[in-house]
Order: structure tokens, then C-alpha cells, then sequence
């Protein structure tokens, strides 16, 4: 059966069989191999040959139908099954793959030209949320370490602070000094980091005078490890705690003691 069609720009040279399969309506699975071969150097024929590149991948597919031909002509091989082999199975093989692939580009282009209707509004975050920042978690800020083991430590302190009390004296009357505020504790810890870089909790706590202190002390050091002025680690359970200033030497970043107010109520 003779087929007329114009003169088109294909792909490849499977996309032109996939062409002419369909122009006929013949079943790919049984493709009429001579009446394909036939059309199909008909359209090579009356190609533009200019494009070498090009022309030659179609006259590589045509050597390959006319090799099928041939074979169709001969006695049919046999497997190691016992079942005849047919000669067009690789390019029936070959057309499904490429046909899958067109018809997957198909649809991506589709979608993509879908798409170009589609209007994304952006976000507007209120600023009261956008502000907002979780709560602190002290067990993560604190690299593995807990609560419990800082109580232990700061159990530990004032346990000394306690045996360094005279029992006679203590009865004597004491003259009461300003209490501390943990704005200057904070003050006064970073400036103590700062000049030492290195030291340990314990030794931090234990320079204080007396309980106030040490707990405005506790609650100083918490406070610049959440603002991530400090950094403190432990090696094995119950070992000293190792402090560590972040800032580079010379640095000395202002710090932002706003909202430390209620702390101290």
C-alpha cells in the first residue's frame, strides 16, 4: 500500500519509523518490514543532504532495516529455547523505549506550559511573627550536658561556701551590702572570660563571696551561654565544666542585656 505524505523534520530515524507506523496503522509488534524499508528510503532520498551528521544517522537505520530484511528472507534462527528468533524484535524493542520517552517529553511540556498561567502570591508574615523566636532549649544549648549535672555543681559550691563558715562569727552582726544585679554579674563574668578565654565553672563559681552571688553568678553564666557569648563542655560525668569564651580576642561584641528585668523580679 502507497503512502503520500510531505516532506517533514523528524527527530531521528526513529521518530521517522514511529511515523511511518502510524501513517500505515500497522501493528508494531508485526511490523510489514518491507513496506516500512521501502517508504522509509523513500523519505531519505529526498532529504537535505547538507547535514552530514544528520543523514547519517538515517542511513545507519536504513543498512539496518534492509539487514532485517534480508534476514526475514532466510530460514528463521533458533534459540538456545528452541524458539524462533524474529529479526525485528530489537528494533520493536528500540521503537516502544523511544515512543515511551516522546510521549513522557509530551506531557513534561505540557505541564510546564500549564504552569505559566499558575501566579504565586508571596507571603506576608506579620511582623509580631516574624519576630517571634522559640523557646531556648537548655538541654540542647548545653551540648549534652543537663540540668541535674549543674545542679550538682552548684550543690557542690555551696556546699564549700558552707564549711567556710565560722560558727562563731557568723552570730556577729553583718553590715549588708548592695545586693548584685544580674546585669552587672553578666558584666563582670564576660569581663572575667574575656581575660582568662579558658577556665573552669566551678572556678567561677567559687571566687563569689557569698550565696546571692553565686546564684546571680549561675544565672549570669546561662544567660551568656544562651546569648552564645559562651560555651561549656564536659569531657566525662561528673568531671569540672570547662567554659570557653566564642568571641574572637580583642573582639568584645556589645551585649544586649534588654528583658533581664523579669529575672530579677
Amino acid at each position: 500500500m502507497a503512502i503520500s505524505y510531505k516532506l517533514e523534520k523528524f527527530e531521528g530515524p526513529l521518530d521517522l519509523l514511529l511515523h511511518l507506523i502510524d501513517k500505515n496503522k500497522v501493528d508494531i509488534y508485526d511490523i510489514p518490514i518491507a513496506e516500512i524499508t521501502r517508504q522509509y528510503l523513500d523519505y531519505v532520498a529526498q532529504m537535505d543532504r547538507e547535514d552530514l551528521n544528520v543523514v547519517s544517522d538515517f542511513l545507519v537505520m536504513a543498512a539496518t532495516l534492509l539487514d532485517i530484511k534480508s534476514r526475514m528472507l532466510l530460514p528463521a534462527e533458533v534459540n538456545e529455547e528452541g524458539e524462533e528468533e524474529d529479526p525485528r524484535a530489537e528494533l520493536v524493542a528500540r521503537l516502544l523505549e523511544y515512543k515511551q520517552y516522546k510521549l513522557m517529553a509530551q506531557e513534561l511540556s505540557d505541564m510546564e506550559e500549564q504552569a505559566g498561567g499558575l501566579l504565586f502570591k508571596k507571603p506576608t508574615v506579620p511582623k509580631e511573627v516574624a519576630r517571634y523566636e522559640p523557646p531556648v532549649d537548655l538541654d540542647n544549648l548545653l551540648d549534652g550536658l543537663t540540668l541535674a549535672k549543674l545542679q550538682r555543681i552548684f550543690e557542690s559550691v555551696m556546699k564549700r561556701q558552707q564549711e567556710k563558715v565560722d560558727p562563731i562569727r557568723s552570730n556577729f552582726g553583718t553590715i549588708k551590702k548592695e545586693p548584685v544585679s544580674i546585669e552587672t554579674k553578666i558584666v563582670d563574668v564576660m569581663g572575667f572570660a574575656r581575660k582568662h578565654r579558658k577556665f573552669s565553672f566551678r572556678q567561677m563559681l567559687e571566687r563569689q563571696s557569698d550565696k546571692m552571688e553565686v546564684v546571680v553568678t549561675f544565672l549570669a553564666v546561662l544567660e551568656l551561654m544562651k546569648m552564645g557569648k559562651i560555651h561549656l563542655t564536659q569531657e566525662h560525668t561528673f568531671d569540672d565544666m570547662e567554659m570557653e569564651i566564642l568571641e574572637a580576642e580583642g573582639e568584645e561584641s556589645e551585649l544586649d542585656l534588654t528583658g533581664l528585668e523579669d529575672l530579677e523580679g
